[in-house]
């Protein structure tokens, strides 16, 4: 498997030829901060949120039509979750029976928590460092996390994931791409992986970034839904390339007995507005596309920037990347937040990397600008 951690050949500097499709991407007030690689960008009168993998251009337009005509039933109990079901079903080739609708893909990994710690005193096998909502749950319940560090190449280590298994081992947790690293798993391995592990034990993959994956090695892991094994969750969100992060709409997928455990765990619900919101988002290919497209461009500014500056960075399958600045991470953040840019916490144990989620590629060209101005 080749090394996530890339120097490529393309310059910052010399990077002409993406600057152009930049200026083509934008319009209006924007074009100023893009007409050289070299000219200086005005600060922003608002921090620029590079902190939470947040989609800066969402909800849609359609989306934001749809919950604008679904003010008129506010009033109602309910909602559409039957066509949205229905909707999920048909784009992921499952069963409706196979689809729980959440509020956002948290309440998900909430009730995975629960569920996992139910009954008997047990454990869940993780990688370290990943993201961490299921886990807490779980071990605010009692339930063991046994964390699995990360390989040399900073992948998650399915050989080593595998020999952390016990006997009162009750969940495998899988974040496919990861994060706070964007790294993926090699979908054969991972899939012989789920059919070896889910035959006595939960396998939960949250694939909340799986849309912006553009990698011959990574594959959903919904083909095994539809094959019907259980065992298995995966997860999804609306919240990052459909900029829902704060309308709460995730979905989980299971075998239909696993569907009525997770739906018995769940605590919330998720507003009519949303809903409208969300069943009109899915069907919205082109602002999927355009969101992709947008990431790429974020991603090529600030790789072209590390690559110029040989700094060690894990290549992006999200909407994020991981930087090793060399810096202690508070240190980093703090001195980002001066020139108002908020950038990712610390991540355990990579206290001198940092994750920089995509924001418009403008906003990254000031980030990069920033990055020079205080450590070049």
């Amino acid at each position: 498997m080749k090394s996530v951690l890339s120097r490529r050949s393309l310059l910052w500097g010399g990077a002409s030829l993406a600057g152009a499709s930049l200026l083509q991407s934008v319009s209006g007030s924007s074009v100023r901060f893009m007409n050289s690689a070299f000219a200086d960008i005005a600060a922003p009168t608002t921090p620029i949120r590079m902190s939470s993998n947040e989609n800066p251009y969402g909800p849609s337009k359609l989306a934001i039509e749809a919950m604008q005509g679904a003010f008129s039933e506010a009033n109602l109990y309910g909602g559409i979750t039957d066509q949205i079901l229905e909707l999920q079903a048909s784009i992921e080739g499952v069963s409706p029976e196979n689809v729980t609708l959440s509020a956002g893909s948290g309440e998900l990994l909430q009730a995975a928590g629960v569920l996992a710690a139910w009954g008997e005193p047990g454990s869940i096998v993780a990688p370290y460092p990943t993201y961490g909502q299921l886990l807490r749950t779980a071990e605010s319940l009692g339930t063991e996390i046994i964390n699995v560090p990360v390989d040399e190449s900073m992948h998650i280590d399915l050989n080593a994931m595998y020999a952390a298994i016990r006997p009162d081992t009750k969940m495998v947790y899988l974040c496919n791409p990861n994060n706070p690293i964007p790294s993926i798993i090699e979908k054969k391995a991972l899939e012989d992986f789920i059919r070896t592990v889910a035959k006595d034990r939960l396998v939960f993959i949250d694939e909340a970034y799986y849309e912006y994956v553009d990698n011959p090695e990574f594959s959903s892991m919904m083909p095994l839904i539809a094959e019907g094994v259980n065992n298995l969750i995966v997860a999804r969100t609306a919240s990052k390339i459909h900029g829902f992060a704060g309308l709460r709409v995730g979905f989980g997928f299971a075998h239909p007995e696993l569907i009525g455990k997770l739906n018995q765990m769940k605590t919330g619900s998720v507003s009519i507005l949303a809903q409208y919101a969300a069943f009109v988002s899915y069907k919205d290919k082109e602002f999927q596309n355009y969101s992709r497209a947008m990431n790429k461009q974020g991603l090529a500014i600030v790789e072209g920037m590390c690559d110029e500056l040989g700094l060690r960075y894990v290549k992006s399958n999200a909407n994020f990347t991981f930087i090793e600045t060399g810096i202690d991470s508070n240190v980093f953040r703090a001195a980002m937040r001066e020139h108002n840019i908020m950038v990712g916490r610390t991540f355990e144990p990579f206290t001198t990397w940092a994750r920089v989620s995509m924001a418009k590629p403008e906003e990254m060209m000031y980030f990069v600008q920033t990055y020079k101005k205080l450590y070049t």
